[in-house]
């Protein structure tokens, strides 16, 4: 048998191989260790396999993976918004995880084709690409800031207390609180932007040398109005 798989491979005709039938569960634990040894230098990616695969093995549990239809991958997408009120996005990145599985299973001869392929593939609109900045590249920011105090301040301030610019932009010098360390937002994107935050050393500093008894921490132009930007704020 082995000398005929051999003859089958070395003539070009490797998918007329009887396929190793094999569980999915079982297919998916050998697929994570590779992809462990492979992202090696990446472990955040191989993290992120088997945070998807948590809910894959899951669905098809024990399901063979010959038989493993588009059918069945567009119901796990289902599944996944419905059981756990999941967006498409994180969908999409459960298949493009399932994607890799099935090329995996491909080569060691488990399954003759890759069906997440023709499967519905969930919208990206959601997906959000975030750019963190290096060390180096904050302090040389922060160093050319310097030349405009607002702007450095407002970064400054977004860093230490984690708040988004039109919070700040739009913060009343009233909503400080200097003696007990505190900073009140009391407007926001959402109900949950409301909150009170404890105050930095460095945020202090900054607030101290900010409030001069006036209206606003962030002045826009004209007198008594707050920064420009705070007023297309929500």
């Amino acid at each position: 048998m082995e000398a005929q798989a051999h003859r089958l491979v070395m003539a070009g005709k490797a998918d007329l191989l009887k396929l190793e039938v094999r569980p999915f569960n079982e297919a998916a634990a050998a697929f994570l260790e590779f992809a462990d040894g492979n992202h090696r230098d990446h472990p955040a990616t191989s993290q992120r396999l088997r945070t998807s695969f948590a809910s894959l093995n899951a669905f098809f549990k024990n399901a063979m993976i010959p038989t493993i239809s588009e059918g069945q991958i567009d119901d796990y997408a289902s599944w996944r918004r419905r059981e756990h009120k999941v967006r498409d996005v994180t969908i999409r990145h459960d298949l493009h995880a399932l994607s890799k599985f099935f090329q995996y299973a491909v080569k060691h001869n488990w399954c003759r084709d890759n069906p997440v392929r023709k499967a519905e593939m969930p919208s990206d609109a959601e997906s959000v690409r975030i750019r963190v900045l290096k060390d180096a590249e904050e302090s040389k920011y922060f160093e050319k800031a310097e030349r405009f105090p607002s702007l450095h301040d407002l970064g400054r301030l977004m860093l230490n207390q984690g708040c988004r610019p039109d919070e700040l932009m739009a913060l009343p010098q009233a909503h400080v609180d200097l003696v007990r360390g505190l900073l009140h937002i009391r407007r926001g994107k959402t109900k949950a932007a409301k909150r009170t935050l404890k105050l930095t050393a460095e945020s202090k500093t900054i607030l101290a040398r900010r409030l001069d008894g006036g209206a606003w921490a962030f002045k826009g132009k004209k007198a008594g109005s707050p920064s420009d930007q705070a007023k297309q704020s929500p």
